[in-house]
C-alpha cells in the first residue's frame, strides 16, 4: 500500500478542509520557481547538493497543476514558461512528494504562503522529501501516539517551552540550562512510554530534518529566525493533537542553536542516527540519572503550573470523545471498507488515538479500486492500515453512497452490501 501522509499543518500555513477559494493567479508561478532555485542554489553547501527540482504546484479545489518540468506523456502543456495540465481526481493532492508520471515530484498544494520565507521554506521542505532516498533517510512517519496522552503532552510543552527561553539567552551558559532542562524532560517523557523515543526519532529522522533543511534554505537573518521558531512553536501548541507534528518543531529549533556553532552539523545525521543522543553529546549536556525528580523540580520554570491544568481539561474532554467514537465505528453498526490498493491524505494536527481499536482522522480522503471516500466528520483507521470505518450509510444513488460527514464514489465494478449478522456494511465487488 502507498501511503502520502498530507501534512497541512499550521506549521505551513496551509488547510485543505474547509479552506476559502483564492483565485490563482498564475503569473505569479514563474517567480516562485525562480525564487526556490535561487535559494537552492545558495542552500547548495547545507547538503552539498542542489535541492532544486521536479515541482508540481496544485490547485486542490481545481486539480489544476502548475509545474517547473515537463512530464513523460506530456500532458503537461509548456505556457508562459512553465508547464500547467490537470491532475487526475484519483490522485490525492497533498504536500509531500510523489511518483507521477515517470517523475519524483514535491508537491505543493496552492495557495503558497504570501511571505517570501514561508514560502521558500515550504517549498524547500518538501522538495528535500523529494530528494531524501538519495541522501540515505528513509521515508517514515510512525504516529507518537503517546503525544496525545496527558503526560506525553506535558512533557513535550515542557520541553518546548524551555527551547524557547533557550532561543532567546544571551549568554551561551543560560542557553545550556535551557537545553538542559529540555533534553530531561524530552528523557523522561521517553520513559513514561516504552518504545517512545523510537517513534519520534523516526519523525524527528523524516519530518524533523525536511523542516530543519526548508528553514535553512529560506534565508532568514538571525532576528526572523527566532522570532519564527518561537512563533510557530506558540501556533503548534493549538493543534487539537501533538503525535505527527511535533518534529516540525523540535528538530529546527535544536539544528538553530547547534548551527551557531557549526552550520553542516546535519551532514554528520543518518538514517540510523538517534537524534536526541546525538544533541545531547553535540551540545556537551549532562542528563541526571533521577529524571523524574530533575522533571518535576524544573516544571514550575516553565508554566508548568498552567500546563498541569490545561492537559487536565483536555483529558476529560477526550475521554468523552472516545466514548462517543467507540460507539459510532465499533459499536454501532457501521460501513467497513478494506483496502486493496490504497492511497490516502489527512489532516495530522487533529487526528485522535483510540488505544488499539485505531486512530480517529476527522478529515481524511482516501482513493483506492473501489473508488473515493471523502469524510469530513471522522473515520476510523485500523492499526495496521488494512481498511477504514465510517458511520452507517444513509443515501445511496448509483455509484455514489453517503453517510454522517462522507462521501463514497464507487467504480462501476463495486457495490455495498449489508451483513445481516452483524447489521455492518462492506464494499463488495458485483
Amino acid at each position: 500500500m502507498k501511503i502520502i501522509l498530507r501534512f497541512l499543518c499550521l506549521i505551513q500555513g496551509l488547510f485543505l478542509f474547509g479552506q476559502q477559494s483564492e483565485p490563482i493567479n498564475s503569473d505569479t508561478i514563474p517567480t516562485y520557481f525562480e525564487e526556490i532555485q535561487n535559494a537552492a542554489q545558495k542552500g547548495f553547501k547545507l547538503w552539498n547538493k542542489n535541492l532544486y527540482g521536479s515541482i508540481l504546484l496544485v490547485d486542490p479545489k481545481t486539480q489544476q497543476v502548475y509545474s517547473n518540468e515537463p512530464n513523460a506523456d506530456n500532458s503537461l502543456q509548456l505556457q508562459n514558461k512553465i508547464y500547467t495540465g490537470q491532475l487526475p481526481d484519483s490522485m490525492n493532492i497533498a504536500n509531500t512528494s510523489v511518483q507521477w508520471s515517470g517523475k519524483n515530484w514535491a508537491m505543493i498544494m496552492l495557495p503558497l504562503p504570501e511571505n517570501h520565507y514561508e514560502r521558500v521554506n515550504l517549498l524547500a521542505h518538501e522538495l528535500f522529501h523529494r530528494t531524501q532516498p538519495s541522501l540515505g533517510f528513509v521515508q517514515s512517519n510512525k504516529e507518537s501516539n503517546h503525544l496525545d496522552q496527558k503526560d506525553g503532552r506535558i512533557y513535550l510543552r515542557l520541553e518546548l517551552e524551555a527551547l524557547k527561553k533557550a532561543i532567546n539567552s544571551d549568554s551561551e551558559k543560560e542557553r545550556k540550562i535551557h537545553l538542559a532542562n529540555a533534553f530531561i524532560f524530552r528523557k523522561y517523557r521517553n520513559t513514561l512510554f516504552p518504545n517512545s523515543a523510537t517513534f519520534e526519532n523516526q519523525l524527528e529522522l523524516n519530518e524533523g530534518i525536511a523542516e530543519y533543511t526548508g528553514f535553512i534554505i529560506s534565508g532568514r537573518n538571525n532576528d526572523q529566525a527566532k522570532k519564527h521558531l518561537i512563533s510557530s512553536i506558540d501556533t503548534f501548541f493549538s493543534n487539537p493533537t501533538y503525535v505527527r507534528s511535533f518534529a516540525y518543531h523540535t528538530v529546527p529549533v535544536y539544528g538553530y542553536l547547534l548551527s551557531l556553532k557549526n552550520n553542516f552539523w546535519n551532514q554528520e545525521v543518518s538514517a540510523n542516527t538517534n537524534i536526541t543522543d546525538f544533541f545531547i553529546k553535540k551540545f556537551d549536556i549532562n542528563i541526571p540519572v533521577n529524571l523524574k525528580g530533575a522533571a518535576e523540580k524544573n516544571s514550575n520554570r516553565y508554566n508548568g503550573i498552567q500546563i498541569l491544568k490545561e492537559e487536565q481539561v483536555r483529558e476529560n474532554k477526550i475521554k468523552k470523545q472516545i466514548i462517543e467514537y467507540q460507539s459510532k465505528f465499533i459499536e454501532q453498526p457501521h460501513l467497513e471498507i478494506n483496502f486493496e490498493k490504497m492511497n490516502v491524505s489527512f489532516d495530522p494536527r487533529n487526528i485522535l488515538p483510540i488505544a488499539d481499536k485505531g486512530i480517529v482522522y476527522p478529515n481524511i480522503r482516501v482513493t483506492d479500486n473501489w473508488g473515493i471516500l471523502e469524510v469530513k466528520n471522522g473515520a476510523l483507521m485500523s492499526p495496521d492500515w488494512s481498511k477504514i470505518s465510517v458511520s452507517i450509510p444513509t443515501k445511496t444513488e448509483e455509484q455514489k453512497v453517503e453517510g454522517d460527514g462522507w462521501t463514497l464514489l464507487l467504480k462501476d465494478r463495486y457495490t455495498i452490501k449489508k451483513d445481516e449478522k452483524t447489521n455492518n456494511y462492506r464494499i463488495i465487488k458485483k
